[in-house]
């Protein structure tokens, strides 16, 4: 079988975005006077929960609180997160958070080679449109078929539930795609969906267990950003991850059949 998708993930993957989460959490704090602020070490802990909703509950749950001080705030929590989502929505419109190296090369080399785009993200929908349309322009949701968001699953990354659910709307099964992540949550959620995955870190996600990725990478690098060490190190062909040598890689070898075998020509 041949690779017919790629399914990306978008926070961290496409664009390292947590930096613009994080000052939004804090101004969504600020605009309901929690008092609380969470600094880029404190953040990088709480990603460790899955989710922007599931991450301020987390939170609340690590604080010394009476019982009723702790349920008035977990109500919040919706209000909250809504919040927060208009501060980021903004700071991404103003293309305050571009793409990754190497994200628009290989969305545009994907879909000139006639394969299918996804998104399989735990972010919401605002989120998605809002890079989409800063580092794309009004057509870029047109070149993916299917964007399956966190809302429409009942269980977040490291569950594999939004990969299963991107890989139903695209009629598709796993071994015809491949997934990109950045995060330990997102690759478990891609393997326990089948996925042959792209692992690219960042600062917030570096340091976790990369074990089960099909290739692991810094980013996807472009011809004016290669990637150093490369061609060589982990990659064969250039000092770029090209769409060539990302399909071959993750397609599947062909099972050892004893008819075919007496009908291959010997060197």
């Amino acid at each position: 079988m041949s690779i017919e998708a790629l399914i990306f993930d978008v926070d961290g993957t496409m664009a390292d975005t947590e930096e613009a989460h994080r000052t939004a959490f804090n101004l969504a704090f600020e605009r309901f006077r929690l008092g609380w602020k969470w600094s880029r070490d404190d953040y990088r802990l709480l990603l460790r929960t899955t989710g922007g909703k599931e991450r301020i509950a987390a939170y609340i749950g690590q604080l010394e609180l009476t019982r009723a001080e702790r349920r008035r705030l977990y109500e919040l929590v919706p209000g909250i997160h809504a919040e927060k989502t208009r501060f980021y929505s903004a700071v991404v419109a103003d293309g305050a958070v571009p793409f990754r190296d190497g994200i628009a090369r290989m969305l545009d080399e994907a879909i000139s080679a006639g394969y299918r785009l996804a998104i399989a993200s735990t972010t919401t929908a605002v989120n998605v449109d809002a890079l989409l349309q800063s580092n794309l322009g009004t057509h870029g949701l047109e070149m993916f078929s299917v964007i399956a968001c966190g809302d429409q699953v009942r269980a977040k990354k490291p569950a594999p539930d939004i990969y299963r659910l991107a890989l139903r709307h695209l009629e598709l099964p796993a071994d015809r795609c491949i997934a990109f992540e950045d995060s330990a949550n997102g690759l478990r959620a891609a393997v326990a969906a089948g996925l042959w995955t792209v692992v690219t870190p960042t600062f917030w996600t570096e340091g976790s267990d990369f074990a089960s990725a099909g290739l692991l990478l810094p980013n996807l690098g472009d011809p004016g950003s290669p990637l150093r060490g490369e061609p060589g190190n982990r990659l064969r062909s250039s000092a770029w991850l090209t769409l060539d040598e990302l399909t071959q890689r993750a397609t599947p070898p062909l099972a050892h059949c004893a008819v075919r075998a007496l009908y291959q020509v010997s060197p």
